[in-house]
């Protein structure tokens, strides 16, 4: 059995784009993801996944059409199945996400400027 423990910091200096999420570790079906958020993501909702975005630099916005909730360092939440929202950050944010393996990152929507292939594995 090999074991290894995974960097952030070094794993996030390996992406240099913006909105293109990048497969760092696999569990249960499940896949962690690290991405840089800058600007604006499209609106969209998962028909059958649930989502969890947690900050590790920065600050980001998750918005819903009702409300949102800003993000610091060290906090996160998860967007449930069903949910339509966007992501922002106005400055550079770095992001765990955790969700289902081949989350497609746009769910509903074909975006061409924001749909990362899925597990690109860094």
């Amino acid at each position: 059995m090999n074991l290894n423990k995974i960097n952030l910091t070094e794993k996030l200096s390996l992406i240099n784009e913006h909105w293109r999420p990048k497969v760092v570790g696999e569990l249960n079906g499940q896949e962690v993801k690290l991405v840089k958020f800058k600007g604006e993501f499209v609106w969209h909702h998962h028909e059958k996944e649930d989502e969890l975005f947690l900050c590790i630099n920065g600050s980001m916005t998750v918005e819903f059409r009702e409300q949102k909730v800003i993000l610091h360092p060290g906090e996160f939440v998860i967007v449930p199945h069903g949910v339509e929202h966007r992501t922002l950050a106005e400055e550079e944010a770095h992001v765990l996400i955790f969700e289902p393996a081949a989350t497609k990152n746009t769910g509903n929507v074909d975006d061409a400027l924001f749909t990362a292939p899925n597990n690109v594995k860094i």
